[in-house]
Parts: C-alpha cells; sequence; structure tokens
C-alpha cells in the first residue's frame, strides 16, 4: 500500500518522470477575448441606432480584437475587429455628413423670409 502510493507521487512530479512543463494558455482563454470581440461587434452593428449603446460596444470590439489577436486567435477576433471598425467609419461619417449638412442649412436659409413668428427664436 505504501509502495503504490510512493509511485504515485513519483509519477505525478514531473521533474522525477522527465516530463517538462510548459506555460499554455487553455484554448477557453485564447478565445476568450476573440468571442467578446465578435458578440460586441454584432451588437453595435445592430444597435447603430442608438449611439449610447453602439460605440461604446464598437470601440470595446476593436480593443478586444486586438488583444485577441495578440493572444493567438484569428477567426472571431478578426470578425470583431472589423465590425467594430466598420461601426466607428459609419459614425464617423454620419456625425461629418450631419455637420456638413448643418453649416450648409446655416448658410443657405433666407431668414428674413420666414414668419414672423419664427423671428423671436432667432
Amino acid at each position: 500500500m505504501d509502495e503504490e502510493k510512493n509511485n504515485e507521487q513519483v509519477s505525478a512530479n514531473p521533474s522525477t518522470t522527465g516530463a517538462t512543463t510548459t506555460n499554455v494558455q487553455p484554448d477557453s482563454e485564447k478565445k476568450g477575448f476573440n468571442i467578446a470581440s465578435m458578440v460586441l461587434g454584432i451588437v453595435s452593428l445592430v444597435a447603430f441606432c442608438f449611439w449610447y449603446i453602439s460605440i461604446p460596444c464598437a470601440i470595446l470590439a476593436i480593443i478586444f480584437g486586438i488583444v485577441g489577436r495578440h493572444k493567438g486567435g484569428h477567426g472571431m477576433g478578426i470578425a470583431g475587429l472589423v465590425l467594430g471598425i466598420i461601426v466607428v467609419v459609419l459614425w464617423v461619417l454620419l456625425l461629418a455628413l450631419a455637420a456638413v449638412g448643418v453649416a450648409y442649412i446655416g448658410n443657405n436659409v433666407d431668414w428674413s423670409s420666414l414668419p414672423s413668428s419664427y423671428s423671436t427664436l432667432y
């Protein structure tokens, strides 16, 4: 009985069996950032109309996609990264278009032709 315990202890110790240990991350840790990136990228695209959800999710999708790629993931991390970038670019274009529209309207409206009830607003 004591010999069996000694044999189990010896075989469980990697230094005595000749096995080498490596610092390998489990697959679940490698995939965590990639999955989070993809999910956040999808959420940011689906919730595009709600800027307070879409923009933070897109930024987090980009960050998690970059971190996930450095940890060794590829497919889902790249998908989240691309979706996040697409949403950020769409928001920048939308805001630029709105700024140009406001500037155009502000310069090309004849305020004197508006009814007198509007003159109190301006």
